[in-house]
């Protein structure tokens, strides 16, 4: 039988939703980075296996969170308006704003901590990544995959795509959740791990939560595409 410490992350985020808090409070990639088992997560995040397990035991024990809901369950159709609504909606929201805090720390204390002008470069370079990929999902794939649920629940065949399979535009979009994940690693590296500074002004201070928030927003929303959405999708086309 299989031990807690060998399945994956992105196992254990999926029986237990709860699950998902713990491994954002200890640094643990659980959408990107989901498919490493637990062992080699805790590992790649230094934190103590024992620590883990028993912050997992008692996790189980508290309510889910409410946006963990069985979306597995659900049409997946529910579960893109739900991603469009909540996080494509907070990207367009907080990208902009964060951008702004960055700009004015940058400009005033640079000098003093010049990691905050590479991690306005990093997070520059995800909002701009984040503003294609999320026209591309709502544009071309988000479309195609309510098109083939509503054909299959009418008896029909698959419909056809310019792209062939949605596994290719799939591989695409986890790609780019790679990239963007690769990123948001570095920059909560050079952040030490969201530390404000001793030094820190309120603006300061808004930044490194600002910044906090949105990687933890967009684990989530990685999260419920790579592990629930991606994966139905594929298994719905195979099917037909």
């Amino acid at each position: 039988m299989q031990t807690i410490s060998e399945k994956t992350v992105r196992e254990i985020a999926l029986e237990n939703p709860a699950s998902i808090r713990v491994f954002e409070s200890l640094g643990i990639d659980y959408c990107c980075g989901g498919k490493r088992p637990l062992s080699d997560a805790c590992s790649h995040a230094h934190v103590d296996m024992d620590q883990v397990l028993k912050l997992l035991d008692h996790a189980g024990q508290d309510p889910q969170p409410a946006e963990s809901a069985e979306w597995s369950r659900k049409r997946l159709g529910e579960l893109i308006q739900y991603i469009v609504q909540n996080h494509h909606a907070y990207v367009r929201r907080e990208a902009p704003r964060v951008e702004a805090l960055l700009t004015k720390v940058v400009a005033k204390h640079a000098s003093a901590h010049p990691e905050v002008a590479r991690i306005e470069e990093l997070f520059l370079a995800i909002s701009q990544e984040l503003s294609t990929h999320l026209l591309k999902e709502e544009q071309i794939l988000f479309p195609y995959i309510e098109r083939m649920e509503e054909a299959i629940d009418a008896g029909q065949g698959v419909p056809a795509a310019f792209f062939g399979t949605v596994k290719r535009p799939i591989a695409s979009m986890i790609a780019e959740h790679d990239d963007a994940g690769a990123l948001l690693a570095q920059i909560r590296s050079l952040s030490n791990e969201y530390r404000v500074p001793a030094d820190a002004c309120p603006t300061s201070v808004a930044l490194y939560r600002g910044l906090e928030e949105f990687e933890r927003d967009l684990h989530h929303h990685i999260h419920l595409e790579n592990n629930i959405l991606f994966p139905r999708a594929v298994e719905m086309e195979a099917a037909r």
